[in-house]
């Protein structure tokens, strides 16, 4: 299994999202959001190829999460680097920003 390592900005857009959930919907969303990232993690971890490659941006991954969210990363044999969450409501010209 490989180490999840989440860059600056996929912790900062996590840590963002997750405050935005427990205030605005409630605790309990929350932590459904959470049990199934750590679902997400251990299935990417086991097999980073699970997901399909972005369209939009070359050699990234793409783990759609809920309608609103997808998870960007990329890979190597010893690691899964999170380089990305993003809004699937923003636009979407943003996420080639995101994933620089």
């Amino acid at each position: 299994m490989r180490e999840i390592l989440l860059s600056k900005r996929a912790s900062d857009k996590l840590e963002k999202l997750l405050n935005y959930l427990e205030l605005e919907w409630s605790l309990k969303v929350k932590k459904a959001f959470i049990g199934k990232l750590d679902t997400v993690f251990a299935q990417i971890s086991k097999y980073p190829d699970s997901a399909p490659k972005s369209d939009s941006v070359k050699g990234i991954h793409r783990f759609v999460i809920s309608k609103q969210t997808t998870m960007y990363y990329k890979y190597d044999s010893k690691s899964v680097q999170i380089v990305t969450f993003f809004d699937a409501r923003m636009n979407p010209k943003r996420l080639k920003k995101d994933t620089k």
